[in-house]
């Protein structure tokens, strides 16, 4: 089905609906409309909507948000095209407002570099939970002020393709939920328990009498990440790239350990190097 129909007036949508105004407001200034305008909505990706909302976008990251009940989603803007491959048979029919749209009606909203793949939602955002609220698993990260969303996003991706059990970041110092972030999640975003902590010192001890291991992965660690594993529940610690993990953090962890690498390059992006860990530990698990 083509993106380049002329969209469709949904039943029961309200005629001056949110985009149905920033349609509107497109043409005119396309014919010449004022710079306001052009402040309020050239929003760069990512950024958040009004009333504490976040946008996401992508094929994949809105199906998860569909299917998943703890996400409370607002509107929907989507493509005939996108609606179809969604499996959406009759958008007039979502528990939510839905309008469908041309690509370039997205494009205005998420910036021009944003892959929205022809969806967009406005949902609520999905709250953290309490380390004390941590389900029962051997396999969580902890995230020592990574703030960059495409790292946490491909992180998650990988935390849940390999079965960990909870992401745990500090309040201060970690990307906030955001279309960027999801986008790089693909989806993972909706399957994983986020939980925030104060101190992260603290997390850590709270883990060791929860009966985790906890390991900090190091460049210069003392032994090889497959020679540190014992027990039955592990928690690898990952610091940001450049600064690597905090000194208290390093004097926190029960050990520290480096990923062996044989070739000429030493280190990996940390997204990249999280995902080797991840299944070193979960082999060591199994």
């Amino acid at each position: 089905m083509n993106d380049t129909k002329k969209p469709g007036k949904l039943p029961g949508t309200p005629k001056d609906s949110h985009y149905a105004k920033l349609r509107r407001a497109h043409r005119d200034e396309k014919a010449g409309g004022t710079p306001a305008f052009r402040q309020r909505h050239k929003l760069p990706p990512g950024e958040q909507a009004e009333d504490g909302l976040v946008r996401l976008y992508g094929l994949h990251t809105v199906r998860a948000a569909m299917d998943n009940p703890s996400r409370k989603i607002r509107t929907i803007l989507v493509t005939r095209n996108a609606a179809e491959r969604l499996g959406i048979d009759d958008i007039a029919a979502l528990p939510f407002t839905a309008e469908l749209a041309e690509p370039r009606d997205i494009d205005k909203i998420t910036g021009s570099d944003a892959v929205h793949q022809g969806v967009l939602i406005e949902a609520e955002p999905l709250k953290p939970k309490r380390l004390d609220a941590l389900g029962d698993t051997n396999l969580v990260l902890v995230l020592d002020q990574i703030t960059d969303p495409h790292n946490v996003g491909a992180i998650l991706r990988s935390a849940v393709a390999f079965g960990a059990g909870a992401l745990i970041t500090t309040t201060r110092h970690s990307p906030t939920e955001s279309g960027v972030l999801a986008k790089s999640a693909s989806g993972a975003l909706e399957h994983i328990d986020q939980i925030e902590v104060r101190n992260l010192a603290d997390a850590l001890g709270q883990l060791h009498e929860a009966g985790f291991q906890t390991i900090g992965l190091d460049s210069d660690g003392p032994a090889e990440l497959e020679k540190t594993f014992s027990g039955e529940k592990i928690a690898l610690v990952l610091g940001a790239e450049g600064k690597g993990l905090r000194q208290k953090t390093r004097e926190t962890v029960t050990a520290l350990a480096r990923l062996d690498m044989p070739g000429a390059i030493r280190s990996l992006n940390v997204s990249n190097a999280t995902a080797v860990a991840l299944y070193a530990a979960r082999k060591f698990l199994k």
